[in-house]
């Protein structure tokens, strides 16, 4: 039996343990380059999240003007509709008037032997009854033909107004709908964007921070616009002192001021302040003055940025802006060089 038995398996020692070492390394490194092994993502370099973070941002941003947008035309449905409610409890009230009027006169009609037919068809609760057969209308008496025909008319307008309601209503269901959908997709933009920056050492965060515009996050250079780079009208100066003292402010999307902004909403705060009523959104924004070339920049012009039209800042001079550049970064001076150029507009 003993003949029979597995021998025992002696460790390595030696120049034969380091053989085998190498062979077993080999082996794994071997396995771990076939197709269809596992292996782990290489780290992403400083770079490469930077370039990253910098495209989620821009996509975020460019959610946020579509979120702008929504809001304003949803804000200004509500208030239409609100506005048809107002109008149609208005007209509502005027036609029970009428009604009573005519009721008052049929009363007197029934008290002296009959109620006509078209009297009776007047005082109807049913207005879609009223309307398809509103044609006995002239077969009511001479007298009370012109109250007939008021009542016809009230009844229509007020179920128009009704009809218009439900739409705007339908309509701002839909703006509902684009509100959350652009404002999950800010929110997903920013979160992506947060952890990759979370895996950056603190010196290459520092470095990130820094290299929007040359600048840290917290810098905020207060220098005035010199010589011939004053603004060329009143207007345009307190507009351009607006956003100095707009300087270090954080960017928050979707902010208008005063504690904070985003790029749109700072443009549309510094010209309010001047008494000028900008449009919310950078694509809107850009239609609101004359277009001016790069070339013949004043303190006060708006410039976009991006083939979207998706950023603006205000002009300063010396072919530099003051922006809200992105979150993380507060409202800085910025050369209108660091981000590709779509256009100017100059407002008054």
């Amino acid at each position: 039996m003993a003949a029979h038995r597995k021998p025992k398996q002696r460790p390595y020692t030696g120049s034969a343990a380091r053989t085998a070492a190498t062979l077993a390394l080999a082996g794994a490194a071997t396995a771990a380059a076939l197709p269809g092994s596992a292996q782990a993502d290489p780290t992403p370099t400083a770079a490469q999240v930077k370039a990253e973070v910098d495209r989620l941002y821009r996509e975020a941003e460019v959610a946020t003007e579509r979120y702008n947008g929504a809001k304003v035309k949803a804000a200004a449905t509500a208030r239409s509709i609100d506005a048809m409610r107002d109008e149609a409890a208005r007209k509502t009230e005027r036609l029970n008037a009428s009604r009573e009027a005519l009721g008052s006169y049929a009363a007197a009609q029934y008290r002296s032997g009959g109620l006509d037919p078209s009297l009776q068809l007047a005082l109807s609760s049913d207005p879609d009854q009223y309307l398809q057969r509103a044609s006995y209308v002239e077969r009511a008496a001479a007298g009370r033909a012109d109250e007939l025909r008021t009542v016809r008319r009230q009844v229509a307008d007020v179920a128009q107004l009704r009809s218009e309601a439900a739409g705007q209503l339908a309509e701002l269901t839909a703006r509902q709908a684009d509100l959350k959908r652009h404002k999950a997709t800010v929110r997903a933009k920013l979160s992506e964007a947060r952890k990759l920056l979370a895996r950056l050492s603190p010196a290459q965060r520092a470095a990130y921070d820094a290299s929007d515009g040359g600048r840290g996050a917290g810098h905020a250079d207060r220098s005035s616009p010199r010589g011939s780079d004053r603004a060329p009208n009143a207007r345009a100066a307190a507009a351009v002192a607006f956003a100095y003292g707009a300087l270090g402010k954080p960017y928050v999307w979707g902010a208008t001021g005063p504690s904070s902004f985003d790029c749109s909403g700072l443009t549309q705060a510094a010209w309010g302040s001047a008494g000028v009523s900008l449009p919310r959104t950078t694509y809107t924004q850009i239609n609101a003055g004359q277009r001016v070339p790069r070339s013949e920049l004043a303190p006060g012009d708006l410039v976009f940025f991006y083939s979207g039209v998706s950023h603006v800042g205000l002009y300063i001079g010396n072919g530099r802006m003051i922006h809200a550049p992105r979150p993380g970064a507060p409202v800085r001076i910025a050369p209108i060089d660091e981000m590709p150029f779509a256009g100017a507009a100059r407002v008054a």
